[in-house]
């Protein structure tokens, strides 16, 4: 075969096409992927493209389980970068001596510590607090559409569990007992996972995801299967929209729908989001939650809908940092199956940091351009002085990042060829020029050769992160947390990040900005943000429910 590496699909996806290709063909093709030839040239390519287009047709012939990776794995780690050894050490803070609310629907937004304190002392039990999420949740449902699947039948017969095994002395820790939901991409044996989309919404399957099981074994009860947006993409799904539970006439934004409304308007202890490009970070800045995005190849996948093999990443939404930490610290770690994840240790000792070593970068230009949130955003440096941080400008690489994001594209083409070929697409809610359909559609037309030079950039970019890092010798920075290219980029190098409200607009509506850590080193991030949550009330702040 020569080494002649231009990508040309067959120009009708739908159809077989077996008339030979013509110059006429590649002519048109060229305005495609951006390049010109000779008419020699193009001559020269007929033979190779017709077979090419061939292989493509047996290739199709093979049945590929949704499951199956990409050979080829993505690996975040820069040149030189020595991974944390040794072992974990997981010192939360923890609450004690906690009361039941004299109003109990204020029991609603109370921590996951909070909450395991009232367990573990027994002043309620886990049926109890079970059965007091599921009524929230059937009672806000129908106002927020956050629920694809109510758990409610399995979540009593594990608080039941929970109950005995704690009252025999087999306490499993802080998430023993606690109440959770579920983004509906992960699985769950017995229910449906529907990834929020009309072709698949029957679907089931008959293993638990990774992360199901280890909050299981942690004790947690699940009480439902929260909404996404189709496919992850928005906060759209078959169902309608989900709503905002600060102000229900508005999305909740995506695609982690659900998780965020649903732990903003207290209909559970905690939830499980995704994220891809910003699935976790936009909906907990818009319902006011705190959302916690792992660094890429610490938490399994396997059982999650894939997007993306290369930037998909689960992490835990919810009310403070600490519950983040709580609930990172049983999902965390390589299953044997999942063979992008590595085992790294977590260290979590918020006691042991002194904000006075600590060293914090913020992006200046991008908090130079917010104009309508800027005085939360610079509220939030002059409160990390006051904390004793020492303060550091920084600037993100200089790469067109916006231009590599079709790395997304090519992915999530491929994990939903079957769709595209099918039709099926066609039965997607959002049928818009955005949305997957003309996504996947449009994808096939990508250059292979553009795909591994965008991945060459992305690994100029994570070298250039590190550079950075070490150059500034900062512990992790800060930044508004959708302006400018640090989501895209932080994806798409796989960096971790914790997203946490910062106050209230005009509109009453929450605000937040985000901390970004270094690769594998989420201790000190969530320490550090943290201390932060702590010397703010905006956390504690809920919305009232009609």
């Amino acid at each position: 075969m020569k080494h002649f590496s231009i990508l040309l699909i067959s120009l009708c996806t739908f159809s077989i096409a077996q008339d030979s290709i013509t110059t006429r063909d590649v002519v048109s093709a060229e305005r495609i992927i951006g390049l010109q030839f000779t008419e020699a040239q193009r001559d020269s390519m007929l033979d190779d493209l017709t077979y090419r287009r061939d292989s493509y047709l047996r290739i199709r012939s093979v049945h590929i389980p949704y499951n199956v990776m990409p050979a080829v794995l993505f690996n975040p780690i820069p040149i030189g970068m020595k991974l944390l050894a040794g072992k974990s050490k997981f010192v939360p803070n923890g609450v004690k001596n906690v009361s039941l609310p004299n109003n109990m629907d204020d029991l609603a937004f109370y921590s996951v510590g909070e909450l395991a304190s009232l367990i573990k002392s027994r002043k309620i039990t886990s049926e109890q607090l079970t059965k007091f999420y599921i009524a929230r949740l059937k009672k806000y449902t129908p106002m927020l559409h956050c629920v694809i699947t109510l758990t409610d039948s399995l979540a009593l017969l594990q608080a039941k569990r929970a109950d005995k095994e704690i009252a025999s002395g087999h306490y499993r820790g802080p998430l023993h007992g606690i109440p959770y939901g579920a983004k509906d991409l992960l699985s769950k044996k017995g229910f449906p996972t529907t990834w929020g989309s009309v072709p698949y919404k029957d679907q089931s399957f008959d293993n638990d995801a990774t992360v199901i099981k280890k909050l299981e074994e942690a004790g947690a009860i699940l009480v439902a299967k929260l909404s996404m947006g189709e496919l992850a993409m928005d906060d759209v799904w078959f169902g309608g929209m989900t709503r905002n539970p600060w102000d229900t006439t508005q999305g909740s934004s995506g695609s982690s729908a659900g998780s965020a409304s649903a732990t903003a308007a207290g209909l559970l202890g905690f939830s499980i989001g995704s994220e891809t490009w910003g699935s976790i970070v936009s909906p907990s800045t818009v319902c006011g939650t705190t959302g916690f995005r792992p660094t890429y190849g610490r938490v399994s996948r396997v059982g999650a809908m894939a997007l993306s093999w290369s930037m998909d990443k689960l992490g835990p939404i919810c009310r403070t940092v600490e519950d983040c930490a709580l609930v990172f610290n049983a999902i965390y770690g390589p299953d044997g199956i999942d063979p992008t994840v590595y085992d790294v240790p977590f260290s979590y000792e918020p006691k042991k940091i002194s904000m006075k070593k600590i060293r914090i970068g913020y992006i200046k230009a991008d908090f130079d351009s917010v104009s309508e949130e800027k005085s939360f955003n610079d509220s939030a440096i002059v409160l990390l002085k006051k904390l004793g941080a020492t303060l550091v400008p920084i600037e993100l690489p200089k790469y067109p990042i916006g231009s590599i994001s079709f790395i997304l594209d090519a992915e999530c083409s491929a994990a939903f060829d079957e769709l595209t070929r099918s039709r099926k697409d066609s039965q997607l809610v959002l049928q818009g020029k955005g949305n997957w359909p003309n996504i996947f559609r449009t994808s096939r037309f990508l250059s292979a050769t553009e795909y591994v030079q965008a991945n060459r950039v992305r690994s100029m970019i994570i070298q250039e992160m590190d550079k950075i890092i070490k150059e500034n010798t900062i512990d992790l920075y800060i930044a508004p947390s959708l302006e400018g290219d640090n989501l895209l980029l932080t994806n798409l190098t796989g960096h971790p990040s914790v997203t946490i409200p910062n106050g209230f607009n005009k509109k009453g509506l929450p605000v937040s900005f985000t901390f970004t850590g270094k690769l594998f080193d989420e201790g000190t991030l969530l320490a550090v943000a943290k201390k932060y949550q702590d010397a703010t009330n905006h956390h504690l702040k809920h919305p009232v429910l009609h």
